[in-house]
Parts: structure tokens; sequence; C-alpha cells
């Protein structure tokens, strides 16, 4: 097993969550993002959209890197079965925080592993339920008003100030933040690409 080894794999994103969560297991990898567009819907079930950009997205940087492991992930925020996606000014910001605000919604993250010489390919998808505790319209305006929203599926980032309009979540936090280690770690170890032990 590649134990620590320099660049086990490369990681298909270039998200700074993702980089930093796996940073902290201790793993060597090299970063290559997708250069994959990504399109509304698909027409998929969210579950089977998160999946299958993440496959979308290995695949991509695979064709140009054939002899490596490839990780790759893809995060949607889901709310009455529609996927919110990055807000494109404040004012779609504010809308999906007033939509958010005082309720449940679904972040899932699906991760896909892939060796294009070796003929793998598998991928999984991730469900946290998230709650929102009820915001006021001076929370969404002040909270608007940081930026952070900004490049975040859903307008709001768990993992920064957006942490605290989160009331509680049910399932895994790093799937929130980007990536769900505890499904990632299983998929490296299980190939024998990766192991933070």
């Amino acid at each position: 097993m590649n134990n620590n080894n320099n660049e086990a794999f490369i990681l298909a994103s270039g998200s700074p969550r993702r980089l930093e969560l796996l940073r902290q297991l201790g793993l060597s990898f090299r970063v290559i993002p997708s250069t994959l567009e990504e399109k509304d819907q698909c027409g998929m079930e969210p579950r089977g959209q998160a999946s299958y950009y993440a496959r979308e997205k290995a695949k991509e940087v695979a064709h140009r890197y054939p002899q490596q492991w490839i990780l790759a992930a893809d995060t949607i925020v889901v709310v009455d079965e529609e996927i919110l996606g990055k807000p494109l000014n404040e004012k779609e910001a504010t809308a999906m925080l007033s939509r958010l605000s005082g309720r449940s919604h679904y972040v899932i993250t699906g991760v896909c592993l892939l060796h294009a010489q070796y003929g793998v390919e598998e991928s999984q998808a991730v469900e946290t339920e998230v709650f929102m505790r009820n915001l006021s319209t001076a929370d969404i305006e002040g909270y608007v008003a940081t930026g952070e929203p900004m490049d975040k599926a859903g307008a709001y980032g768990i993992q920064g100030i957006g942490g605290c309009l989160v009331q509680r979540i049910e399932g895994s936090y790093s799937n929130v933040v980007g990536l769900p280690l505890c499904e990632t770690v299983e998929l490296l170890r299980r190939h024998g690409v990766a192991d933070p032990f």
C-alpha cells in the first residue's frame, strides 16, 4: 500500500476546502483540477447527478493521466428535490438563504476513484442533512455582505462564518465541507492507493 508515498493520487479538484481536508490526513497527492463544464440538473435525481459529475471529472483528468489514480468529487445542495448551485449575485444568494432558513436541506457529495490503465472506477454518494436556524433579514444581509456565500453551493459555507447559521447536522460534517473523509479514506484503502495510518 502506498502509505504516504509521494503523489499517491491526483485530486481532480481546485477546491481549497477539499485540499485542506485531505492535507489534514497527511496524504501526499497532486492537485490537477478538472476542466469539465457542469450543466444544470442533467435530468438526473440529485444523488445520481453528484456521482455522475464526480465520475466525469475523474475521467476528464484520467484522459490526461491514464497511469495515475484519480480522485474526484462533486458536492450539491438540495432542498425540495431542487439543486441549489452557486449564487450568481447577492440577490440570488439572499433568495437561497431565505429559502434554507428555519428548515433542513441535504448536502450530497459524489466521490469517484478511477484508474484508467487498471480499468478501475468506483463511485458513491454521501448525504448529510443540515438544519439551518431561523435567519432574520439582518442575518442574511450581514452574511451576504461578507462575500462568503458567493462561491458556495447553496450560498453558505459551514466551515466559515456560515457555520453560525447551522443549528445541527445529521451525518458527515466533512461531507458538508466538500469531501466525506470516512468514505473517501475507505475508498483509497480498498484499492491500496493511500492510507493515513
